[in-house]
């Protein structure tokens, strides 16, 4: 069966470097896996400003 190199690549990685999936894992954590606040979120929402149309061109 084909196996190209990239996956053969990370399949001896992760079989040289056991303990890389938790430290992926715990990086995720730090910058994605967090609480969402709703009411930030709302006012992130709310302060939004439209782009125009040619975002190049200015306007005056």
């Amino acid at each position: 069966m084909y196996e190209s190199d990239i996956t053969r690549f990370l399949r001896e990685l992760k079989h040289a470097r056991p303990h890389l999936e938790e430290q992926q894992r715990r990086g995720r954590a730090i910058w994605w896996d967090r609480p969402q606040d709703p009411e930030t979120q709302k006012r992130f929402k709310a302060s939004r400003i439209p782009q125009q149309a040619y975002v190049y061109q200015n306007k005056g």
